[in-house]
């Protein structure tokens, strides 16, 4: 996936790359030419840092209805020629999926637009899944001769469409090609079906990977051999070790914990960090420093599984490193500490933002860790990483912490959260904004009334204006 670039946070492109609700209602008050040519941007050139978690289809979809869109610049898109030698999904994806939303509003021409991409684009697999949720039973089996056709009639064009149709996210299309009356279509499809049946029989009947052998040293050296192979295997080898190991190898594993090679010591380091043995602290402190880039982290990662005081406490001293197992230290604070802990988390805090921006992974547990604590003195910063980060998901966590730490949130950012990209965040906004500001009302009404609003969202409106909520 290649890295966005993300215009300021002042401009309305910025503003619609991120996601914001005033994305939206400053779109709406631009001259629409503008808005249009800025929401074509971002629907053509994703903004997301991480398309998997983070929502914009329904945003942007909704935006193309409020500003009567074409899809002129989403056609030439997805048709041009560079569509036949760069297939990778982020370049199309989200294209596809606001088509499938705005087919879902009624958009005939998004409904074209996806029948066509999907009988001749490379990314076909997902235009396929958008017309599985909204095409008629007629549009789909339209669909059955163009896509069949990508798949030679030769073994291995039948083992590709076998894989295919076993890797399809929505069955609804094969299910449908399987009982086609055209006894071509149907008897591929089944064919296909039964090879992929018979595929995923025998990959049960001999399964992959590698099997360690039933002791505590010949896990520790399959540990070691993976990482010498570039495998790093020591979550799945502190698992077996829990099923192999007793009382009488506690020594060994400490003792591997303290001077083995890399590989093995993480394994024993994860051991013993789920077991809450008493000596782990004592190594991952050690192994923290470690030249060993792998172990290092991985040191840093099994005190992250810790539970109970002991971690907590030594968090409280580890929480000043200015290393990665003291921003451990202060996310262990924020995620398990006490209100006594609220200035330390509050310090990690300024300093993450301070020193490595808004967008700092790290800002994801301090946020939380200061809602939860309800740091009031925090607000101003949260104000901050709200309005520049670029993760529409730190975004939505930012939200919440205003809600529990900010008392002008209400009639704040929760009003424009109501139009934010992430359910999450339009959630936390139908809790909390002030319903006498009149954009409020009606947007509650719009949520409450629209289809393809996510059942959460809808439940928080109605919680503010259902029959036994005060009017609205």
């Amino acid at each position: 996936m290649f890295d966005p670039v993300i215009a300021p946070s002042g401009t309305l492109l910025g503003l619609l790359q991120r996601g914001r609700g005033d994305g939206t209602l400053h779109a709406l008050a631009a001259p629409r030419a503008e808005a249009l040519t800025a929401l074509n941007h971002c629907v053509m050139n994703d903004p997301r840092h991480d398309w998997q978690v983070e929502n914009r289809s329904l945003y942007y979809a909704r935006l193309y209805l409020d500003l009567h869109g074409d899809l002129d610049a989403l056609e030439h898109h997805l048709f041009r020629a560079e569509d036949h030698f760069d297939t990778e999904e982020s370049r199309t994806g989200l294209s596809l999926a606001v088509l499938g939303h705005l087919a879902s509003y009624g958009r005939d021409d998004a409904l074209a637009l996806l029948r066509r991409y999907a009988a001749s684009g490379s990314n076909w697999t997902w235009a396929l899944d958008e017309l599985a949720l909204r095409d008629d039973d007629a549009g789909l089996r339209s669909l059955a001769p163009p896509i069949l056709a990508r798949f030679p009639t030769t073994a291995e064009g039948d083992a590709e469409l076998a894989t295919a149709l076993r890797n399809a996210f929505e069955p609804r299309p094969w299910r449908l090609w399987a009982d086609d009356p055209r006894e071509a279509v149907a008897a591929r499809v089944r064919e296909a079906r039964e090879q992929g049946s018979f595929d995923r029989w025998q990959q049960q009947m001999r399964p992959a990977g590698p099997r360690p052998g039933w002791s505590v040293r010949a896990v520790f050296a399959w540990a070691q051999d993976g990482l010498e192979r570039g495998t790093t295997l020591h979550v799945p080898a502190a698992r077996c070790l829990t099923a192999v190991a007793g009382p009488d190898d506690r020594a060994e594993i400490v003792e591997a914990g303290r001077s083995a090679p890399a590989g093995a010591r993480s394994a024993a380091l994860h051991y013993l960090a789920e077991a809450r043995d008493p000596a782990v602290l004592d190594l991952i402190e050690a192994a923290a420093t470690d030249p060993s880039e792998s172990l290092a982290e991985a040191a840093v990662a099994a005190f992250e599984r810790m539970c109970g005081e002991a971690a907590v406490d030594r968090a409280r001293g580890w929480v000043h490193r200015p290393d990665a197992l003291g921003a451990s230290a202060a996310g262990v604070l924020a995620s398990r500490g006490g209100a006594q802990d609220s200035q330390l988390v509050l310090g990690a805090l300024r300093e993450a933002v301070r020193s490595d921006g808004p967008d700092a992974p790290r800002l994801w547990t301090l946020v939380d860790g200061t809602g939860r604590l309800g740091i009031g003195c925090a607000a101003p910063v949260l104000r901050h990483v709200y309005r520049e980060t670029a993760s529409s998901q730190l975004r939505g966590r930012t939200a919440r912490a205003l809600a529990a730490t900010d008392p002008s949130y209400p009639t704040g950012f929760a009003v424009e959260c109501l139009w934010d990209c992430e359910e999450t965040t339009r959630e936390v906004a139908a809790l909390h904004a002030e319903t006498g500001d009149v954009r409020v009302a009606d947007r509650l009404r719009r949520l409450a009334a629209d289809p393809a609003e996510e059942a959460e969202v809808q439940t928080a409106v109605r919680s503010r204006i259902g029959p036994d909520a005060p009017a609205v």
